[in-house]
């Protein structure tokens, strides 16, 4: 399946390349403003289209972390800024709780950021109404620990295969591999990944555990 899906999405972005091409071509010949501005709205939409099929084939693709020593508290900062940046009208939703001093991780700080927010896209993608969600970073049993804590008061769906059902909820634009690709990089880097629902609350808490690793001596 993912042998096909790569390669179907690789003939297709060979096909928007020459679309891509043509419009280039196209936009050098036009005189006419409006036609020019409807060649750049052309070009916007192949681009689109190469851009989703990348992020549906990297969502299945195997996950090889290139894993170097992180401070725990320096990797959640670094992720806050980057939430911030990317999800502007979402940072003031969340509330961070984060109690780190020590410890370092060993992991590849780019794919541990794409999972992280992944969680927090697939939190208010789903929650369009949602006020606040608080993110908590901790350490326990020489585990650094990260959850997001979502208010849900109707929740249906079963947590006890969390992240191991890719494409049960598929949507235009969106193909259900976002927990699946998250829960894969947590065992890739050692961890693990899991989801929780207290009904009395109405509390949906989503949990990734790593281990820490020892400092290195000077």
């Amino acid at each position: 399946m993912v042998k096909f899906v790569r390669q179907l999405s690789h003939d297709i972005r060979n096909n928007l390349n020459a679309v891509e091409l043509q419009s280039a071509y196209l936009a050098e010949l036009a005189q006419d403003p409006e036609l020019k501005n409807e060649i750049q709205r052309l070009r916007e939409m192949t681009s689109g289209i190469g851009v989703n099929l990348q992020r549906l084939t990297a969502g299945l693709s195997q996950i090889t972390p290139n894993c170097i020593s992180y401070p725990a508290a320096d990797f959640v900062q670094d992720l806050k800024q980057k939430f911030a940046t990317e999800q502007p009208d979402n940072a003031s939703k969340v509330t961070w709780d984060v109690q780190l001093k020590e410890g370092n991780l060993q992991i590849d700080p780019q794919l541990m950021q794409q999972a992280l927010l992944e969680l927090f896209t697939n939190a208010f993608q789903h929650e369009r109404n949602v006020k606040s969600i608080t993110a908590k970073a901790y350490v326990d049993n020489d585990h650094f620990v990260f959850q997001l804590h979502e208010p849900k008061a109707r929740f249906e769906s079963s947590t006890e295969n969390w992240g191991f059902e890719p494409m049960r909820n598929v949507s235009q634009g969106h193909y259900g591999l976002g927990l699946n690709r998250v829960r894969a990089i947590a065992e890739a880097h050692g961890g693990d990944f899991r989801a929780d629902y207290d009904r009395k609350t109405s509390m949906l808490t989503t949990t990734m555990r790593l281990p820490l690793s020892k400092a290195e001596e000077s």
